[in-house]
């Protein structure tokens, strides 16, 4: 492995998930941008416990192009977790990241390589300056995230970047660093505060099959990046206690008003009111607090986000591992 880090010059991360069909245009567009780049590179292609044809036709693949590498997780992980595994499997001296969908361009790869090699820069964005092709709906979700995100994490924050980026060595092992649990890299990468630099892009259609990103996992995604990176929710939770209070002590003298002028029966609705509005923040702040003590409870706890089955760099020891004999554990 030291030998192929002194050798290789660009990694390229390919997080899969049942991506059968997308696989062949995958090939097509990404083997000769790569070639293009006249530098050494390996692709480590990280099967997220795909239930199709992935794994197989990987290494169909593989016969034919040396330089693809097969990374195998036992389980689905999910994508930030096989994310990380590539990044810690890679040993170029740069790494990018792209989804095997071919929304992100793989030809912009070697421009982003070039620009970082030109500046001198530790991470390039890729930025999508048209998602025309997305529906309204993920246009204003998508929209909604990143203008969150930039107030809550701050303006280093850049709008409308996915994990389609380059990492320079130094930055891939900053992150491998940190000791993070459940890694966001939108968030995690410009937190690091690296020198860095942006291509823009178009944003084609998926090629094939179906998304990854249902509104459940973006619902998911947004809940990780807010709960690992601010305690802004336990702070609303606190003014919503304050603003409660008060709204207390308002309808306690609503009450007395109504006693006051005899009318008691009538009083039911505000103390009707007054239990819902208490009982509603109540759940709420519950619920935030639930939050981040099962985060505090997974990270006490440091079970790796996923457990790497094969490695078709280290074909042998891999299938020792297979056996039980030996299991590569990335957190």
């Amino acid at each position: 492995m030291a030998a192929a880090r002194a050798t290789t010059t660009l990694s390229v991360v390919i997080p899969m998930y049942n991506e059968e069909a997308a696989l062949p245009a995958l090939v097509a567009r990404l083997r000769p941008a790569l070639d293009g780049t006249n530098v050494s590179y390996e692709v480590v292609a990280v099967d997220d416990g795909s239930a199709d044809r992935t794994a197989e036709l990987l290494e169909e693949i593989r016969q034919g192009w040396s330089e693809l590498r097969i990374v195998k997780l036992r389980r689905n992980s999910g994508h930030q977790a096989a994310l990380t595994a590539g990044l810690h499997s890679s040993v170029g001296d740069y790494v990018a990241s792209i989804d095997a969908d071919l929304q992100d361009p793989p030809e912009k790869i070697p421009e982003m390589l070039e620009l970082a090699r030109r500046d001198k820069l530790d991470i390039v964005y890729g930025v999508r300056s048209d998602r025309s092709t997305d529906t309204g709906f993920k246009r204003w979700t998508a929209g909604a995230y990143y203008w969150l995100m930039r107030r809550m994490v701050g303006k280093r924050v850049p709008s409308q970047a996915g994990d389609f980026r380059l990492l320079s060595r130094e930055a891939v092992d900053a992150l491998k660093s940190l000791p993070d649990q459940q890694q966001v890299y939108r968030l995690l990468v410009p937190w690091l505060g690296f020198p860095s630099g942006q291509v823009t892009y178009f944003r084609e259609e998926r090629v094939a099959g179906e998304t990854k990103y249902p509104l459940s996992k973006m619902i998911r995604l947004a809940i990780d990046s807010i709960t690992n990176f601010s305690a802004a929710p336990l702070r609303i939770a606190t003014w919503l206690g304050v603003l409660s209070f008060f709204g207390c002590f308002a309808m306690l003298a609503a009450t007395i008003g109504v006693y006051l002028a005899g009318h008691t029966v009538p009083g039911w609705t505000s103390l009707f009111v007054a239990m819902l509005f208490i009982g509603g923040i109540q759940l709420i702040c519950v619920g935030l607090l639930g939050e981040y003590i099962g985060r505090i409870y997974t990270a006490v706890q440091k079970r790796p986000t996923f457990f790497i089955g094969y490695d078709s760099a280290d074909a042998p020891q891999q299938r020792g591992a297979d056996r039980g004999e030996r299991v590569d554990v990335g957190i």
